[in-house]
């Protein structure tokens, strides 16, 4: 891979993963803001805007780091399976969209259920929502500190 598609590479990595965090913490402003509210129309609307961001931010914006992540790795001196901290990024990266895939069924419901059920039977779908914001969130700093600090340790010597 050439230097100038490299830079490209990393420079589409880099807005990807910020986008990412970016969405996830407006994710769960609006979860947090959706678990607390009293007044059910500004739950409903806080669900509705999760589901929209979800859909059209996070999901791009993390399929996009896991990708450009991918190609750093492979066309770099780091390589995917040389370092330790570029491998946990790599399964962080992966984790983190897994369980994102697995819970955008559980967004998109809230987001119709919010507007006909009544509160009480979506507590715990609520605080879900908004605890695996947090553990997404906690994930992402992770693996931006690992890629800051790139701990010593190789995983091959090749």
């Amino acid at each position: 891979m050439t230097p100038k598609f490299l830079k490209l590479a990393l420079t589409a990595h880099i807005i990807s993963a910020i986008g990412w965090v970016g969405a996830l913490s407006a994710f769960l402003v609006l979860a947090l803001a959706g678990l607390v509210a009293e007044d059910p129309q500004t739950a409903r609307a806080a669900y509705v805007a999760n589901d929209l961001i979800t859909r059209f931010a996070i999901v791009p914006f993390a399929f996009s780091a896991l990708i450009t992540g991918v190609i750093q790795a492979t066309g770099t001196q780091w390589g995917m399976f040389r370092h330790y901290w570029v491998l946990f990024k790599i399964v962080i990266a992966m984790i983190a969209f897994s369980v994102l895939l697995m819970k955008t069924a559980s967004i998109a419901y809230m987001a119709d259920a919010a507007a006909t059920l009544p509160d009480d039977n979506l507590r715990s779908l609520k605080l879900s929502l908004a605890g695996h914001a947090v553990g997404g969130l906690l994930l992402l700093l992770w693996a931006a500190a690992l890629a800051v600090y790139k701990p010593r340790g190789q995983v091959t010597d090749s």
